[in-house]
């Protein structure tokens, strides 16, 4: 069973202007998803900041989003850490904290060898219970995990069940589907991390994407999925490409960038950025506006 189908958000972590957290506009931004048919929430990753989070922190918004949302769809932790122990650590308290799952990011900067991925992975993995989802963005990390890398996890790790694919490879990620297919009976739940390749993905036999343009428009996303999973192919297609324009704006400058600027837009106040990101440029703001109306969002 999946941990989720559909459209999870990676969801941006709000402040307020002095940096810290803003517990109060979180709980707002919660309720909007859950709202806007999000099917599960992802806390704690790339687009919420989570490299420049104190551990306390970290911890704390995983919590507190897990309190706000009170079982109505899962929520997923971003716990992944270029050190083995910090992220068995912070898988141990998202857990605790009642994570229905957990999100890994492989670890970045060591660039680890694929044994070296196994061992680590496998060793978050026997620390914890709940389900795991690895997170394959060498854009990023520096690493890709490669798909007989990610089917000897999830062979050997009962409860490692799948990856976001973020990596823009559909030959690695249909050579993953065909490893999965051999050596799995198929089980495997593989989601999109990029918003421009929802379609492409599910079409592969992906079960669903964890999106950053459902901070702002979570219904569309959701929409998207629905549409495809009832069979209606063509609406989510037509749904993918019209999302385009919007989808590369929102990656004209680096992931959350953006995205927070497209937030404020809406009047969200979502925040400043926490350093070293800085604020958008004010030329890529004026096309990303122009995107967000023409995607009917202003």
């Amino acid at each position: 069973m999946a941990i989720f189908t559909g459209s999870g958000v990676a969801l941006i972590t709000p402040f307020h202007e002095d940096g810290s957290v803003n517990y109060e506009k979180l709980a707002e931004i919660l309720e909007e998803q859950i709202a806007g048919g999000t099917d599960c929430i992802i806390a704690c990753g790339t687009t919420g900041e989570a490299s420049t989070l104190t551990h306390e922190e970290h911890i704390e918004v995983i919590r507190y989003t897990c309190e706000v949302v009170n079982h109505r769809i899962p929520v997923i932790a971003g716990t992944g850490s270029n050190c083995t122990q910090t992220a068995i650590y912070l898988s141990q308290e998202a857990e605790k904290a009642g994570a229905d799952g957990l999100l890994l990011v492989s670890p970045y900067y060591n660039k680890a060898t694929q044994n070296g991925l196994i061992a680590h992975f496998s060793a978050i993995a026997k620390s914890v219970h709940i389900p795991i989802l690895l997170y394959n963005i060498p854009g990023r990390t520096g690493v890709n995990i490669k798909p007989q890398t990610i089917v000897t996890l999830v062979k050997e790790n009962e409860n490692i069940v799948g990856v976001k694919e973020a990596s823009g490879d559909f030959s690695a990620i249909a050579e993953l589907m065909s490893l999965a297919k051999q050596q799995l009976n198929g089980e495997i739940d593989v989601y999109s991390g990029n918003d421009n390749q929802i379609v492409p993905i599910l079409s592969l036999g992906g079960k669903g994407v964890i999106s950053v343009l459902s901070n702002i428009a979570p219904d569309k996303v959701h929409e998207m999925c629905a549409a495809y999973f009832r069979g209606d192919v063509a609406k989510s297609t037509q749904m993918q490409i019209e999302a385009i324009p919007l989808v590369n704006a929102l990656f004209c400058e680096v992931n959350p960038i953006p995205v927070k600027a497209a937030m404020n837009l809406m009047g969200k106040e979502t925040g400043p950025m926490r350093m070293p990101l800085t604020e958008m440029e004010e030329k890529n703001q004026q096309v990303l506006k122009a995107e967000m109306e023409a995607y009917g969002l202003l």
